[in-house]
């Protein structure tokens, strides 16, 4: 039947409606149905096909229109590219018969496939290769599709392509922003990690942020971290966060190799369990009796140092994913270094502590004490004396006393040393005068202060109190051990610089011999100047005092 100019522009218009409907719709999976729809009003057909091709030619999505479910239940699969479709996969022109069962390439029909009789297949065409095909079956009202169904489903085949083409573009360009998000939340976990997991916080501080992040990240419902004892070889749980507590402190000690923690520390691997009733390597039943299903585990490490072990648990069917995992393991060994690294700043302070503390020990045991120890020797003595030769015992009195004096400013100079001092609301110039007032009192020696004040008016509280504590630290040097008579602090600034100088007449020391070990005074000072910027020079001799120039520069 010829179509009249009326119904070919009219069908024509249709089509053109149906194209602009396909350009608004971007999801592959709705456009493929609505394509096969369109085709099947289009040529008035009781079936409607469309197959999609890969990069390789092979049939990767098939989906009809005009069958019930119920049909489509009993076939036991998709047609898989074989017959008049494979035929069509390999050409690029239409396919026109007006009985299917005459043609011997009809073959390949699953079992219970409908009846078919009149078939119409087009070739949906790209500038270099097939993206699939148009198949529609059983004209309605006529035993054939006619020519100008095959150009009409040829037209709508172009449509097609584009169509397809965008909703791929479209597909990937999500694919490609899902990922980039994906990494973005990775970088931003890791990130995350780092900032949390300095060297300086301590052991709980850092377990606890760790395992927080990682149970956020995951979305699960419980987590624990477990520490190696190295004596003992012994996984300890130190952490538990989420719910169901008291099952998972069921069992809070693991050996290496011993159940599910175990196995991960001495295997150093990431060990996840998709069936925990089912899994004879996780030994806590409690937890899995208060209906936790899934269980992941990781390692804990530094460099190749076994920290512990992190486990999260979670009652959900969604598995762990790959991509998680594998954040995971390097989240493990971020968190495993800062836990090393936390250690062993832990024991550098204790060590320092103890340094400190044995050299205030010998310090006062070498001065104050074998001071206040020679008072009691010489008092001892006086008690004899004060009847044979009274004036000799008063003599003897007044040496005590002054013995005792003499204790007492050794014992303030200690304290002017360990006391922590701020300047609070003064300006750098009023402390240091203060500070100079006390160890006068303490030292009986000359100190002396020369500056403008209106130079330092303006100076940074910040820079003002470091200053401050190198003068502190070098009064508390020269007051133990220097023996000197005169101390001198002079300050000046240039157009970039603000700068310090201290100097003093006493014992001085060996520059190459003193131990610039933390905790000590030199040290401190290195220290302090540094974190600002500046430096620290210091110029000394035996028995030829020292000077100390400090300098940092202007803040304004």
């Amino acid at each position: 039947m010829t179509l009249s100019c009326e119904d070919l522009q009219a069908r024509l218009l249709a089509l053109h409606r149906a194209n602009l409907d396909l350009i608004k719709d971007i999801s592959l999976d709705t456009l493929l149905k609505r394509i096969a729809n369109i085709a099947k009003e289009q040529v008035e057909a009781q079936y409607a096909a469309l197959g999609v091709l890969d990069e390789e030619g092979s049939l990767i999505d098939f989906v009809s229109v005009g069958m019930t479910k119920k049909e489509l239940a009993k076939m036991p699969n998709n047609p898989k590219g074989l017959g008049l479709l494979g035929a069509l996969m390999d050409s690029d022109e239409p396919i026109r018969l007006t009985n299917l069962a005459d043609d011997p390439r009809s073959v390949g029909f699953p079992e219970h496939h409908p009846t078919m009789r009149s078939f119409l297949g087009v070739p949906i065409l790209t500038a270099n290769h097939q993206l699939g095909q148009l198949y529609l079956t059983n004209k309605i009202g006529g035993e054939a599709f006619s020519e100008e169904d095959e150009q009409i489903i040829q037209m709508l085949a172009g449509y097609a392509a584009a169509a397809i083409q965008n909703a791929r573009l479209y597909g990937n360009l999500r694919e490609r922003d899902i990922t980039l998000t994906q990494h973005s939340e990775d970088l931003a976990l890791l990130n995350d990690i780092a900032s949390a997991l300095v060297p300086t916080q301590g052991l709980d501080e850092i377990v606890h942020k760790t395992l927080a992040l990682v149970m956020n990240y995951l979305n699960v419902e419980a987590g624990e971290i477990f520490l190696l004892d190295e004596e003992t070889q012994t996984l300890r749980l130190v952490l538990h966060r989420g719910e169901e507590a008291e099952a998972f402190w069921t069992r809070s000690r693991f050996k290496m190799k011993e159940g599910f923690v175990g196995i991960v520390a001495a295997e150093n691997r990431t060990l996840v369990s998709e069936g925990l009733s089912k899994d004879m390597r996780y030994l806590r039943s409690a937890v899995v009796d208060a209906g936790f299903r899934q269980f992941a585990c990781l390692p804990l490490t530094s460099g190749e140092k076994m920290i512990g072990v992190l486990g999260t648990a979670k009652r959900g069917d969604k598995p762990f994913d790959d991509r998680s995992i594998q954040l995971l393991t390097a989240v493990g060994n971020w968190a495993g270094l800062a836990i090393d690294n936390s250690r062993m700043h832990t024991d550098a302070r204790r060590l320092a502590v103890l340094e400190e503390r044995e050299r205030i020990g010998m310090d006062m045991h070498d001065g104050v004490i074998q001071s206040v120890f020679g008072v009691g020797l010489g008092l001892e003595n006086v008690r004899h004396l004060i009847d044979e030769d009274p004036n000799a015992a008063k003599e003897g009195v007044k040496v005590a006393i002054d013995g005792l004096n003499q204790a007492i400013r050794d014992l303030r100079t200690y304290i002017l040393d360990l006391r922590p001092r701020q300047l609070g609301e003064e300006n750098l110039l009023v402390g240091l005068r203060r500070l100079l007032t006390e160890y006068r009192v303490n030292t009986l020696s000359e100190a002396m202060l020369t500056g403008k004040e209106s130079d330092f008016a303006h100076l940074g509280q910040n820079h003002a109190l470091v200053l401050f504590h190198i003068a502190q630290e070098a009064l508390a040097n020269t007051a133990k051990h220097a023996q000197a008579k005169r101390v001198s602090i002079n300050l000046w600034t240039t157009p970039k610089r603000v700068l310090m100088e201290i100097e003093d007449n006493g014992n001085g020391f060996d520059l190459d011999k003193m131990s610039m070990t933390l905790g000590h005074g030199l040290s401190n000072m290195h220290t302090r100047i540094r974190n600002v910027g500046g430096e620290v020079e210091i110029t000394s001799a035996p028995n030829k005092g020292a000077t100390i120039l400090a300098w940092l520069p202007r803040d304004e």
